[in-house]
Protein backbone atom coordinates (compact mmCIF):
# COMPACT_ATOMS: atom_id res chain seq x y z
CA UNK A 1 0.00 0.00 0.00
CA UNK A 2 1.49 3.52 -0.85
CA UNK A 3 -0.26 6.84 0.28
CA UNK A 4 -1.62 8.95 -2.46
CA UNK A 5 0.35 12.28 -2.07
CA UNK A 6 -0.69 14.32 -5.32
CA UNK A 7 -3.71 14.38 -7.26
CA UNK A 8 -3.06 16.56 -10.40
CA UNK A 9 -5.90 17.69 -12.93
CA UNK A 10 -5.54 17.74 -17.09
CA UNK A 11 -2.39 18.90 -19.11
CA UNK A 12 0.51 19.07 -16.42
CA UNK A 13 3.97 19.60 -18.22
CA UNK A 14 6.97 18.91 -17.62
CA UNK A 15 7.98 22.84 -16.63
CA UNK A 16 4.63 21.69 -13.82
CA UNK A 17 6.62 18.54 -12.78
CA UNK A 18 10.50 19.69 -12.74
CA UNK A 19 10.44 23.46 -13.41
CA UNK A 20 12.92 25.30 -15.81
CA UNK A 21 14.70 28.42 -15.68
CA UNK A 22 17.78 30.03 -13.33
CA UNK A 23 15.90 28.83 -9.74
CA UNK A 24 16.56 25.57 -10.52
CA UNK A 25 19.32 25.29 -13.84
CA UNK A 26 21.96 25.59 -10.92
CA UNK A 27 21.38 22.25 -9.46
CA UNK A 28 20.81 20.16 -12.56
CA UNK A 29 23.20 17.76 -11.78
CA UNK A 30 22.42 17.75 -8.07
CA UNK A 31 19.73 15.38 -7.90
CA UNK A 32 19.26 15.87 -4.34
CA UNK A 33 18.81 19.24 -4.54
CA UNK A 34 16.76 19.45 -8.08
CA UNK A 35 14.53 16.96 -6.90
CA UNK A 36 13.06 19.48 -4.23
CA UNK A 37 11.53 21.40 -6.91
CA UNK A 38 9.57 18.13 -8.19
CA UNK A 39 6.08 18.99 -8.42
CA UNK A 40 6.56 22.32 -6.92
CA UNK A 41 3.86 24.08 -9.05
CA UNK A 42 1.17 21.81 -8.90
CA UNK A 43 1.91 21.56 -4.36
CA UNK A 44 4.61 23.84 -2.23
CA UNK A 45 4.87 21.06 -0.03
CA UNK A 46 5.36 17.62 -2.16
CA UNK A 47 8.77 17.70 -1.00
CA UNK A 48 8.26 17.34 2.52
CA UNK A 49 5.61 14.88 2.12
CA UNK A 50 7.44 12.64 0.41
CA UNK A 51 10.52 13.11 3.22
CA UNK A 52 7.90 12.84 6.32
CA UNK A 53 7.67 8.98 4.66
CA UNK A 54 11.25 8.76 4.55
CA UNK A 55 11.20 8.62 0.30
CA UNK A 56 9.40 5.40 1.00
CA UNK A 57 7.29 5.20 -1.84
CA UNK A 58 4.24 7.08 -3.48
CA UNK A 59 1.29 7.01 -6.13
CA UNK A 60 0.33 10.29 -8.05
CA UNK A 61 -2.52 10.63 -9.88
CA UNK A 62 -3.04 12.61 -12.82
CA UNK A 63 -5.67 13.20 -15.56
CA UNK A 64 -4.92 13.94 -19.38
CA UNK A 65 -2.25 14.45 -21.08
CA UNK A 66 0.13 13.56 -17.99
CA UNK A 67 3.68 15.01 -19.17
CA UNK A 68 2.76 17.01 -21.67
CA UNK A 69 5.32 19.52 -23.42
CA UNK A 70 9.03 19.18 -23.58
CA UNK A 71 10.73 16.20 -23.40
CA UNK A 72 12.77 16.53 -19.92
CA UNK A 73 14.34 13.30 -18.14
CA UNK A 74 14.57 15.47 -14.74
CA UNK A 75 10.82 15.15 -14.88
CA UNK A 76 11.00 11.74 -14.40
CA UNK A 77 14.36 11.37 -12.24
CA UNK A 78 13.04 14.27 -9.62
CA UNK A 79 9.87 12.10 -8.65
CA UNK A 80 12.13 8.50 -9.06
CA UNK A 81 14.42 10.06 -6.57
CA UNK A 82 11.66 11.50 -4.23
CA UNK A 83 10.13 7.19 -4.23
CA UNK A 84 7.06 7.94 -6.43
CA UNK A 85 6.69 4.31 -7.41
CA UNK A 86 3.66 4.59 -9.81
CA UNK A 87 1.52 7.23 -11.85
CA UNK A 88 -2.03 6.58 -12.23
CA UNK A 89 -3.24 8.71 -15.10
CA UNK A 90 -6.36 8.91 -17.52
CA UNK A 91 -3.87 9.34 -20.44
CA UNK A 92 0.20 10.46 -20.52
CA UNK A 93 2.42 11.97 -22.90
CA UNK A 94 3.76 9.73 -25.30
CA UNK A 95 7.61 10.95 -24.15
CA UNK A 96 7.14 11.49 -20.65
CA UNK A 97 5.73 8.20 -20.31
CA UNK A 98 8.84 6.66 -21.51
CA UNK A 99 10.76 8.51 -19.35
CA UNK A 100 8.64 7.49 -16.51
CA UNK A 101 9.42 3.38 -17.69
CA UNK A 102 13.34 4.47 -18.03
CA UNK A 103 13.44 5.43 -14.57
CA UNK A 104 11.55 2.57 -13.09
CA UNK A 105 8.06 4.80 -12.73
CA UNK A 106 5.05 2.23 -13.69
CA UNK A 107 2.75 4.47 -15.85
CA UNK A 108 -1.11 3.07 -15.11
CA UNK A 109 -3.86 4.28 -17.37
CA UNK A 110 -7.45 4.25 -15.43
CA UNK A 111 -9.98 1.67 -17.69
CA UNK A 112 -13.05 3.75 -16.88
CA UNK A 113 -11.60 7.29 -16.70
CA UNK A 114 -14.49 8.33 -14.14
CA UNK A 115 -12.62 6.08 -11.89
CA UNK A 116 -10.20 9.51 -11.61
CA UNK A 117 -12.84 10.89 -9.34
CA UNK A 118 -12.83 7.23 -7.04
CA UNK A 119 -8.95 8.74 -5.76
CA UNK A 120 -7.92 11.33 -3.91
CA UNK A 121 -4.96 12.80 -2.46
CA UNK A 122 -4.22 11.29 1.49
CA UNK A 123 -5.79 7.69 0.08
CA UNK A 124 -3.58 5.08 -0.06
CA UNK A 125 -3.30 2.55 -3.02
CA UNK A 126 -2.82 -0.93 -3.47
CA UNK A 127 -1.65 -2.94 -6.99
CA UNK A 128 -2.25 -6.48 -5.67
CA UNK A 129 -0.78 -8.14 -9.20
CA UNK A 130 1.65 -5.50 -9.89
CA UNK A 131 4.63 -7.93 -11.00
CA UNK A 132 2.63 -10.33 -12.58
CA UNK A 133 1.22 -8.01 -14.57
CA UNK A 134 4.80 -6.79 -15.01
CA UNK A 135 5.61 -10.17 -16.37
CA UNK A 136 2.38 -11.07 -18.55
CA UNK A 137 0.59 -7.96 -19.42
CA UNK A 138 -2.46 -8.46 -17.69
CA UNK A 139 -4.27 -5.07 -16.39
CA UNK A 140 -3.22 -3.99 -13.14
CA UNK A 141 -5.70 -4.41 -10.60
CA UNK A 142 -5.64 -1.39 -8.39
CA UNK A 143 -7.69 -1.06 -4.85
CA UNK A 144 -8.44 2.39 -3.53
CA UNK A 145 -8.34 2.61 0.35
CA UNK A 146 -10.06 5.75 1.19
CA UNK A 147 -12.03 6.87 4.56
CA UNK A 148 -15.01 6.21 2.55
CA UNK A 149 -14.22 2.80 1.45
CA UNK A 150 -12.65 0.51 -0.37
CA UNK A 151 -12.92 0.97 -4.41
CA UNK A 152 -11.63 -1.47 -6.62
CA UNK A 153 -10.71 0.37 -9.93
CA UNK A 154 -8.94 -1.62 -13.12
CA UNK A 155 -5.57 -0.04 -14.37
CA UNK A 156 -4.72 -0.45 -18.08
CA UNK A 157 -1.31 -2.17 -18.85
CA UNK A 158 -0.61 -0.95 -22.84
CA UNK A 159 3.13 -1.39 -22.14
CA UNK A 160 5.12 -3.44 -24.54
CA UNK A 161 7.25 -6.94 -23.53
CA UNK A 162 10.08 -4.54 -23.67
CA UNK A 163 8.70 -1.80 -21.35
CA UNK A 164 7.59 -4.35 -18.85
CA UNK A 165 11.17 -5.88 -18.78
CA UNK A 166 12.62 -2.23 -18.15
CA UNK A 167 10.30 -2.13 -15.29
CA UNK A 168 10.87 -5.76 -13.39
CA UNK A 169 14.62 -4.79 -13.34
CA UNK A 170 13.84 -1.21 -12.08
CA UNK A 171 14.56 0.87 -15.18
CA UNK A 172 16.56 1.11 -17.89
CA UNK A 173 19.57 1.49 -16.14
CA UNK A 174 19.47 -1.89 -14.51
CA UNK A 175 18.19 -3.29 -17.73
CA UNK A 176 20.70 -3.10 -19.69
CA UNK A 177 23.65 -3.87 -16.43
CA UNK A 178 21.91 -7.39 -16.64
CA UNK A 179 22.14 -7.65 -20.43
CA UNK A 180 18.44 -6.05 -21.50
CA UNK A 181 18.60 -4.81 -24.88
Amino acid sequence: KLPVLLKAASNVSTDDIMPAGTKVLPFRSNIPEISKFTYERLDANFYKKAEAINFSGCIVVGAENFGQGSSREHAALGPMYLGVRAIITKSFARIHKANLINYGIIPITFKNPDDYDKISEGDTVEISNIFKSLKDGSNFDVTVHSKAGDVKICGVNDLAERSRNILLAGGLASYTRAGGQ
